[in-house]
């Protein structure tokens, strides 16, 4: 009893979030594992037990535009295809007969910010389709309307020649940020395109947030370019433009039916190539890699140090995983029993999850959810 009542207030106060975010895998970034409909089921399972459990401050899900940017999609098709993404787990939510209002709240996005001026209202154009569609065709309550979002700014505009000026296109983007009023900020290294960050630019990364939020003045006011002429254009123009991105979407079936003819993989392909085309004829201006470049041609920094785990690190890793399965051998076939069938009854696997990882490793869960939700195929 004691421990049951303990779990409950912990539950109802632990604070985090969830990546999970299965359309987006399939989309850009490749790591799916299970089939889609197991994957979008798994979702489903984990908000269902967190209404159940009354977690509040635990975000179930991060619908994450931040890889399809990543992947070469440009700042409309990004929040276009994330803001749809978004949609779909909502309509799926309330398939299931879960409330909106006890939902919405545990719904969290994930922005990626480049240098495009489109970038500089991604925030409060997602902000404010969410809030008309959960207000007007879902009936939400004002918390369920709120949109909160994490931007992170672009890896993809981090090169290797002249690595030093990744700082200033990071510093600009994290204004762009907190100009638009973004919940959480994550600054790159400057690093980052050639290695794994040291402690020395990671310092680097994080003074460019305090340096913007403690000493900037303009900053300490809540929304410095409301009312800007370029910034109220710039917010009607992509959110026209995002709402035509649904039009096509809606053409072909909706999110679910156009990635069965893999729309939205070609669109970020293609975005992609156009992307890459105008960085190798030099028509988009990169200082320091295709254009101004240094005397000595800007060459491609090498990392001194490429940081790699240790053999001996590899091999604790592996006795610490061959210690839990021999530890836990009888209580963990126990356990995947229970998943597997839990799965085949169609109840919910999250439930069944919070203690079966506590005598299973992962890839013995995984084993054990790909016999009863099958393998992830790719279509070609």
């Amino acid at each position: 009893d004691v421990y049951q009542q303990i779990k409950k207030d912990t539950l109802a106060q632990v604070r985090g979030t969830v990546q999970a975010d299965i359309l987006k895998e399939d989309q850009a970034q490749n790591t799916c594992i299970f089939s889609t409909e197991f994957a979008l089921r798994l979702m489903g399972d984990v908000q269902e037990y967190f209404i159940e459990k009354q977690v509040r401050n635990f975000y179930s899900v991060s619908i994450s535009g931040y890889h399809i940017a990543e992947a070469g999609a440009n700042p409309i098709t990004q929040l276009a295809l994330t803001l749809a993404n978004g949609f779909t787990y909502v309509e799926y939510y309330l398939s299931r007969g879960m409330d909106i209002n006890k939902f919405g709240p545990n719904l969290s996005f994930f922005f990626s910010n480049g240098i495009d001026p489109e970038y500089a209202v991604i925030g409060r154009v997602a902000r404010k389709i969410w809030a008309k569609a959960m207000k007007h065709k879902y009936g939400a309550n004002p918390r369920a309307q709120m949109l909160k979002y994490h931007i992170q700014t672009s890896g993809r505009s981090l090169h290797a020649q002249e690595i030093d000026f990744n700082d200033i296109r990071t510093t600009l983007q994290a204004l762009y940020a907190i100009y638009d009023n973004c919940n959480s900020l994550h600054t790159n290294a400057y690093d980052e395109a050639i290695t794994t960050p040291t402690e020395e630019s990671v310092r680097r990364a994080m003074a460019i947030q305090l340096i913007i939020s403690k000493e900037l003045g303009l900053a300490k006011n809540e929304n410095p370019i409301q009312g800007s002429f370029i910034i109220e254009e710039l917010t009607d123009l992509v959110e026209e433009a995002v709402l035509q991105e649904f039009d096509r979407i809606t053409e072909r079936g909706g999110v679910l039916g156009a990635m069965e003819t893999m729309y939205q993989r070609s669109k970020i392909q293609e975005e992609s190539l156009y992307y890459e085309t105008l960085k190798h004829t030099g028509e988009f201006p990169i200082i320091g890699v295709n254009t101004f470049l240094s005397s000595k041609g800007s060459p491609t920094v090498l990392p001194a140090e490429v940081i790699r785990a240790t053999e001996e690190e590899k091999q604790n890793q592996i006795k610490t995983k061959e210690n839990l399965n021999e530890a836990h051998k009888n209580n963990s076939k126990k356990q995947l029993e229970i998943l597997e069938e839990a799965a085949i009854q169609n109840e919910n696997l999250f439930d069944k999850l919070m203690d079966a990882t506590k005598v299973c490793s992962l890839g013995q869960i995984t084993e054990a959810l790909f016999k009863v939700g099958g393998q992830y195929r790719r279509n070609m």
